[in-house]
């Protein structure tokens, strides 16, 4: 169960918020969408000058994080419901702190852990990893799914205590092949969304 308790229902206005358009493939035209741009700083300006617009009342019941992903464990084409985010570029262990650790700030956990609720509709659950640079290689792997953005929108719905579920399709291996396959894989994702995750919530 997600810190927040157990939803009314799932009848419900989400914000769907994504990096890009290319991701959605103009297929969400019905959804309130937000597109953020890349990287975890113009995910944090998209999301609080969003919910900035509302001042203490935001009107959206959940915000779903929709994007794509690599993933050394598991297999490309399949989707992922993201429960759990660190920030992966994050790394202070020369003065001590735990990689993924944003120094003195102790109330905020390391792993932001969401839990579970009715919208998390897909079994295979997954931690994110999340940071500013695209994984080719082991270097910056850490987490089960690597991203740009997930880290950020997770805390700033943590911090505005808003229900927050991420799903990403997982496009290629997070390794040397990483961009061609993230370019032949990423127009496949929408779909599996649309029909595994948007399908189950009412509005």
């Amino acid at each position: 169960m997600s810190q927040y308790g157990k939803p009314k229902e799932l009848n419900t206005k989400p914000l769907i918020v994504c990096a890009l358009e290319v991701e959605t493939q103009g297929q969400l035209d019905d959804y309130d969408v937000l597109y953020t741009g890349v990287g975890k700083v113009n995910a944090t300006y998209a999301l609080t000058s969003h919910f900035g617009k509302y001042g203490s009342h935001i009107p959206y019941d959940l915000v779903i994080n929709y994007g794509t992903a690599g993933s050394r464990k598991i297999k490309k084409k399949t989707l992922v419901d993201c429960t759990k985010f660190v920030q992966r570029d994050m790394d202070v262990t020369g003065l001590g702190f735990m990689r993924g650790e944003t120094p003195f700030e102790d109330d905020i956990p390391l792993m932001l852990d969401f839990g579970i609720t009715e919208y998390n509709t897909i079994q295979r659950r997954a931690t994110c990893g999340s940071g500013d640079n695209f994984v080719e290689d082991k270097t910056n792997y850490y987490g089960e799914v690597v991203d740009m953005e997930a880290y950020a929108l997770a805390k700033i719905c943590y911090l505005r205590k808003v229900p927050f579920v991420s799903f990403k399709y997982i496009t290629d291996g997070a390794d040397e092949q990483a961009h061609e396959d993230w370019e032949a894989n990423l127009a496949d994702g929408i779909e599996v969304f649309k029909e595994k995750v948007l399908s189950e919530i009412k509005r």
